[in-house]
């Protein structure tokens, strides 16, 4: 679906957008509170692997973390490691002048913490191959990555505001599933992060909502259409992502119940009176993409209900 198509680089509506950025961004500073990475990992279960210095090698058993909260924490790790692309791309969108220039720092700032904190504890805990694990952070970097939506900065707003969303989510079902006080701190740790970042982003949107309703009408629309994650094509996607969906961490009833329903109804799409007709297009539109995505979280939902043990053991 691609309707609607922007100047490249709307500079009048980054500049237009310029005293919101502002302001959230001194919000946003205001409200910071620097960590450190090396406090969350629980360093005392660590010990040398085989190589340079001559440790034990990894074994699989050797971890105790479950799996769906292993096969998390994977996924969202090479999501992570991707941050120079992604500082790249919304730097060149954005620009690295103002307001805009000083949120695209402080958001990487930010986000190099996560992919810190997470490997660190993986590698402490010996939760994953680390080899493995170097070699699909090798591939996933080396293939870069770049915005779906090319330069169109509504449709890249929406964008990086669902997916703060979805990523807050999945950290705090993660956290859910671990079984480890250090993890839960952690993860509790980064989603707080993700949660300031969708905060800002969600600012910048609802201006650009009240300032051109059509356009951003038609954005939101064309994104929850194609919205795919970051790491989609990290080594390995697929399958790690079937295991976030089947455990419950972000799953078709996730990504409708908990990113795309809460991100409209704010921005009061349904709400909204006065739209043109090409806003109102857009607005049909949307309504039929949540539909469709209603119907895969039901579809979701029946699958996972039929497949699951009728008597489902204990659990201690």
């Amino acid at each position: 679906m691609d309707h609607y198509q922007a100047p490249r680089r709307d500079i009048s509506l980054l500049r237009e957008l310029e005293p919101v950025v502002a302001k959230a961004v001194d919000a946003h500073l205001e409200s910071a509170d620097d960590w450190y990475p090396h406090e969350y990992t629980p360093w005392s279960r660590g010990a040398d692997f085989d190589g340079v210095l001559g440790g034990t090698p990894w074994e699989p058993e050797q971890g105790t973390l479950a799996k769906a909260a292993r096969d998390g924490l994977v996924h969202n790790l090479l999501s992570e490691d991707n941050l120079p692309s992604y500082h790249r791309v919304i730097a060149e969108l954005f620009t690295r002048d103002g307001a805009w220039g000083t949120w695209v720092n402080r958001w990487t700032v930010e986000e190099g913490r996560h992919s810190i904190a997470i490997r660190d504890y993986l590698m402490v805990t010996r939760a994953v191959d680390p080899v493995a694990l170097e070699n699909d952070r090798t591939a996933h970097v080396q293939n870069g990555w770049g915005m779906d939506y090319g330069d169109d900065v509504l449709a890249s707003l929406v964008y990086v505001t669902f997916q703060e969303l979805g990523t807050r989510v999945s950290y705090r079902n993660i956290k859910l599933q671990c079984g480890d006080v250090a993890c839960e701190a952690m993860l509790n740790r980064i989603a707080k992060d993700e949660n300031r970042h969708m905060l800002f982003y969600r600012t910048v949107l609802s201006a650009a909502m009240d300032l051109h309703p059509d356009r951003t009408v038609r954005a939101v629309a064309d994104v929850a259409a194609s919205i795919r994650a970051p790491g989609h094509g990290a080594p390995g996607y697929a399958r790690l992502a079937q295991s976030m969906a089947r455990s419950g961490i972000y799953s078709p009833v996730t990504h409708y119940e908990e990113v795309l329903q809460p991100i409209v109804r704010f921005l009061g799409i349904f709400d909204a009176s006065g739209l043109r007709p090409d806003g109102e297009q857009a607005r049909e539109e949307l309504a039929a993409v949540l539909e469709h995505s209603a119907g895969q979280a039901a579809r979701f939902t029946r699958i996972f209900e039929s497949s699951a043990p009728s008597n489902p053991a204990p659990v201690h």
